[in-house]
C-alpha cells in the first residue's frame, strides 16, 4: 500500500459530507472498527476540517489489543537478526518518504515545515538507537559462581505495551516508544491525539511496508474512552504517555493501580537563567527560537527567561528586534511559525494577554496584532512578549503551551536559581553565561530533569534518556535511551549447573557457594 495516501482514506471512506474519514489500523491493514463516534480534523492553518477521525469504543481497543496479543508470540521469538531487518528497512523508506510525513504534519498540526522535519529527525534518532538493540539489550554472564554452577540474566520482552502521543509531535513522540518495543520483541497498541492523527497510521503502513508482521503496531484512535480502555485492559503489560501534567498524574495513578509498567512524561514550565556576563545576542536569539519554535507548543519551550539586572532592558530590545523579523503564516509558505492546533488553544493562550496587563505586567509585544501570511481563519496568535512578570500571577503559574515568552527580572543567581527550585515543574531549564563556574554550579544545584548549559532546549540525544523532575515526571520510568530499553524489557536471572557422572547426595540445607 502506497503511503503517499495514507494522511487520506486508504479505502476510500467518505462521511455523508464527502470529508475524508480516518479508520483505525489494526491487524495490518485499516478497519473502521465498531463506533460510529467521530471527530473533526482541522487543517489550524485555513481553519477548516479536513478530515474526520474514528473514536474507538472499549471493544475497538480490545481488537487491536487481540491482534497485539495474537502476534507477540511469534514477534517475541522472531531472530534479533530478522527484527532488525524490519527496523533497517523502516529507517530507510522513513529517511527516503519524510517529505510526505512532514507534509501531514504542517496539514493537521500546523507547524512550518522545516520544523516538521525536524521533528521526523528527532525521532529518527531513537529509530537508530534501536538498531543497537542486539548489544543494548544483552545479559551479563558469570561463570563458575559455584562449582559447576553459572548465572546469568536475560532480558525479554513484555508483551503487548500500550503508547498515548499527545499532539505537538505526532510523529516524533510515538518513534521516542514504538521503535524500542518492537525491537526487544514487544507488540504496541499506539492512541496518537485525536488532533492530528493521521501520521500515526503512516509510520504504521510504513513498519508494514518495510515488513512487520500484522498486528505487531495497531493504531487506535479516540478519546477518554479509548485511553481508559488501554489503563484497565488485562492484557496490556505497561502504559506510555506524554501530556500535561494533569492527565499525567491520571493516567499513571489508573494505570499502575492496575498492574501495569508506566511512563508517564507530564507539563513543564521551563526557565532560562541569563547571568551579566552572558553573549545577550547568542541569548536572544536562543530566547526566540526557544519560545516561540512550533508556536510555543512544547514541553522543551522556554516560556520563562529569569534576567539577572542589569541585563534585563538590553535583552529585551534585542528579542524584540529578532521578533519583528518573524514572519507567521501557514507552514506551507516557507514562514517561521505556524497557526496554533485549534481555535479554542488559540482562544486559551490569547487570554493570558489580559490576565498579564491585569497582573500588572508589561505587554512589550501583543501577539493578536501579527500580520499573518495565511487565510484569516486560521488559528493565529503571533509572538507574545511580557516583561516584569509577578511569579504570583496565572501567567507565570500556568504552563501555557503557545508563543508567549515571560521576562522575569531577578537581582542575582541565588534568587534565579530559588524561583526555578521553589516552582512545582521540573523538565527543562538552562542557563546562559560565560562563567564556566556558574554553569558547572547551576547544573549541580538546579532541581531539573534535563538542564542545558548555553543549550536552550535540552533534549538529550537518543542514546541518553528524557524526563523531567518533580510534577513533570510520575514514577521514575523515563523516556528512550538506556531508560527505555530497561522499561520495555524484564530481567530474568537464570542460575544454571549441568551434572556431571560423579555428582550425587542429598543435602538440605540452604544453598552456599562453594
Amino acid at each position: 500500500m502506497s503511503t503517499t495516501l495514507l494522511h487520506q482514506e486508504p479505502t476510500g471512506s467518505n462521511d455523508a459530507h464527502g470529508t475524508p474519514v480516518i479508520n483505525h489500523w489494526i491487524d495490518g491493514a485499516p478497519s473502521a472498527g465498531t463506533s460510529s463516534r467521530t471527530a473533526p480534523v482541522f487543517n489550524p492553518a485555513k481553519g477548516i476540517v479536513a478530515k474526520n477521525v474514528r473514536l474507538a469504543s472499549a471493544a475497538d481497543v480490545d481488537t487491536a489489543v487481540a491482534s497485539a496479543l495474537a502476534a507477540f508470540p511469534g514477534w517475541r521469538d522472531t531472530s534479533q537478526a530478522k527484527r532488525q531487518t524490519v527496523m533497517f528497512a523502516f529507517r530507510e523508506l522513513l529517511n527516503q518518504r519524510k517529505g510526505e510525513l512532514a507534509e501531514i504534519l504542517t496539514a493537521e498540526h500546523g507547524k512550518v515545515t522545516a520544523d516538521a522535519l525536524g521533528e521526523i529527525a528527532r525521532g529518527l534518532e531513537v529509530v537508530e538507537f534501536a538498531l543497537g538493540m542486539p548489544h543494548l539489550s544483552k545479559g551479563e554472564f558469570s561463570e563458575n559462581v559455584s562449582t559447576g554452577v553459572d548465572v546469568y540474566t536475560l532480558r525479554q520482552p513484555l508483551g503487548v505495551v500500550g503508547v498515548i502521543s499527545p499532539f505537538n509531535f505526532p510523529a516524533m513522540v510515538p518513534m521516542w516508544f514504538f521503535p524500542i518495543a518492537i525491537a526487544t520483541g514487544n507488540t504496541v497498541v499506539l492512541k496518537p491525539s485525536e488532533k492530528d492523527p493521521s501520521a500515526a497510521n503512516w509510520m504504521a503502513a510504513l513498519m508494514t511496508e518495510a515488513g512487520l508482521p500484522a498486528g505487531v503496531l495497531n493504531v487506535v484512535h479516540g478519546d477518554k474512552e479509548a485511553v481508559d480502555a488501554l489503563l484497565v485492559h488485562p492484557e496490556v503489560q505497561s502504559i506510555s504517555f506524554v501530556g500535561s501534567t494533569p492527565i499525567a498524574k491520571y493516567i499513571y495513578e489508573t494505570a499502575s493501580s492496575h498492574g501495569k509498567r508506566v511512563q508517564a512524561l507530564g507539563g513543564a514550565k521551563n526557565h532560562m537563567l541569563v547571568l551579566p556576563d552572558a553573549d545577550l545576542d547568542l541569548t536572544a536569539d536562543a530566547a526566540v527560537n526557544a519560545g516561540f519554535g512550533s508556536a510555543g507548543e512544547r514541553c522543551m519551550a522556554i516560556s520563562v527567561v529569569l534576567a539577572v539586572e542589569p541585563v534585563a532592558d538590553e535583552l529585551i530590545v534585542k528579542i524584540t528586534e529578532r521578533m519583528k523579523g518573524l514572519r507567521v503564516g501557514d507552514g506551507t509558505r516557507g514562514c517561521d511559525m505556524g497557526p496554533l492546533i485549534t481555535q479554542a488553544h488559540r482562544d486559551k493562550v490569547a487570554s493570558y494577554i489580559d490576565v498579564a496587563a491585569a497582573d500588572g505586567a508589561d505587554v512589550v509585544v501583543d501577539g493578536r496584532g501579527v500580520d499573518i501570511d495565511g487565510d484569516e481563519s486560521g488559528f493565529w496568535l503571533g509572538p507574545t512578549l511580557f516583561d516584569k512578570v509577578p511569579t504570583d500571577s496565572a501567567v507565570y503559574q500556568d504552563e501555557i503551551f503557545g508563543p508567549v515568552l515571560s521576562i522575569v527580572r531577578v537581582a542575582s543567581y541565588e534568587e534565579g536559581v530559588g524561583i526555578i527550585n521553589r516552582g512545582r515543574y521540573g523538565n527543562g531549564t538552562a542557563i546562559f553565561t560565560n562563567d564556566g563556574g556558574a554553569g558547572r554550579r547551576f547544573q549541580n544545584e538546579v532541581q531539573v530533569g534535563m538542564v542545558g548549559i548555553n543549550v536552550p532546549i535540552p533534549v538529550p540525544v537518543a542514546y541518553h534518556s528524557f524526563g523531567g523532575w518533580k510534577d513533570s515526571l510520575f514514577g521514575d520510568a523515563k523516556a528512550y535511551g538506556p531508560g527505555g530499553v530497561s522499561f520495555f524489557t524484564r530481567e530474568k536471572a537464570v542460575t544454571s549447573r549441568w551434572l556431571d557422572p560423579s555428582h550425587g547426595g542429598i543435602n538440605l540445607g540452604f544453598p552456599q557457594n562453594h
